[in-house]
């Protein structure tokens, strides 16, 4: 049993499968994009562009996400908002979401019953509906989310179409997911507004496809670290990518926090990850959007730079590394 757990509270094991589904699906208002829902073998979803944009991401408990350290609504919600933040680096607009969940039979069932209510609460965000899923029984909380998207007519924006002379901008926040990696590390609660960024994400869904329609030529969702995604696009593009410090924002609840716990808030800023911003390139500095902001530019070479010289630290997370 897990130890947070009372004594008396209904398991997913005593609610059953079938049992569980209903709770976590029956009343849920779907987006008109849902054709039809949860309760059949299999979800229609509208995809009136005639193509469809698909990822998938699987979080583990201790590994992406601790119960001690945030709520199972919070867990919920940064399940479905890592996955929207990749289908808005491509420019297009988030539609469905399949949910795939394996917990321990002793799972309390109002656990489950919260972590549906984030990830409902995070859809609606971006119009987005839970359309189906799977569950199954598992030594540990596993959440798997494949989330489906439109372009609504645009050309998807890879990671391969950034050239020399482009100017590198990003949207959303950088760094404060990583203060409050380091925070909750500390044994801390506070300040609530790094935790909260650690907990819950807060992707600029809008801006992807906003990007697009400004003609971005290649973007990405940061989730490992920008040095490490900028340097996907790099290689993708073959390219390099060469950041200024004097452009990049550190807000200064980051410095307050850094100086706390003597770290370097640039560092953060630069490899910090799980923020989920979006970084791209446009050919035009002058058609960079509103709400972007310029951070570099892209050059002949190879690789990314930080004030033309290589970042000496590791540029951001890697599973395995």
């Amino acid at each position: 049993m897990r130890p947070d757990a009372p004594q008396n509270a209904d398991t997913v094991a005593g609610v059953g499968e079938f049992g569980l589904i209903r709770r976590v699906t029956q009343g849920r208002i779907q987006p008109p994009s849902t054709l039809l829902g949860p309760g059949d073998d299999a979800a229609v979803v509208a995809a009136p562009d005639g193509r469809v944009v698909a990822t998938t991401d699987v979080l583990v408990e201790g590994v992406h996400f601790r119960l001690d350290w945030s709520t199972p609504e919070q867990v919920g919600r940064k399940a479905v908002a890592v996955n929207m933040a990749d289908i808005a680096a491509m420019g297009a607009t988030p539609t469905a979401l399949l949910v795939g969940l394996g917990c321990p039979a002793d799972t309390p069932a109002t656990l489950v019953d919260e972590l549906s209510a984030g990830m409902w609460q995070e859809a609606a965000v971006a119009g987005a509906g839970v359309v189906g899923g799977d569950m199954v029984t598992c030594e540990t909380l596993v959440i798997s989310i494949t989330a489906l998207g439109s372009l609504n007519g645009a050309a998807p924006v890879t990671r391969a179409g950034a050239q020399v002379g482009d100017v590198v901008a990003v949207c959303g926040r950088l760094g404060w997911a990583a203060a409050g990696l380091a925070v909750l590390g500390r044994g801390f609660r506070s300040p609530v507004a790094v935790v909260g960024a650690q907990r819950v994400p807060e992707p600029p869904y809008a801006a992807g496809p906003q990007a697009a329609a400004a003609g971005a030529t290649a973007m990405v969702d940061v989730s490992d670290g920008l040095l490490a995604d900028l340097g996907h696009i790099a290689v993708a593009s073959g390219i390099g990518i060469d950041l200024r410090t004097d452009l990049l924002e550190v807000h200064p609840r980051l410095q307050d926090v850094a100086s706390a716990l003597g770290a370097d808030p640039r560092h953060w800023v630069l490899t910090g990850g799980e923020d989920h911003a979006l970084a791209a390139t446009f050919p035009d500095p002058r058609g960079v959007p509103e709400g972007w902001r310029t951070i570099g530019t892209v050059r002949h070479g190879s690789g990314v730079t930080v004030d033309g010289i290589a970042y000496e630290k590791p540029a951001g997370w890697e599973h395995w590394r």
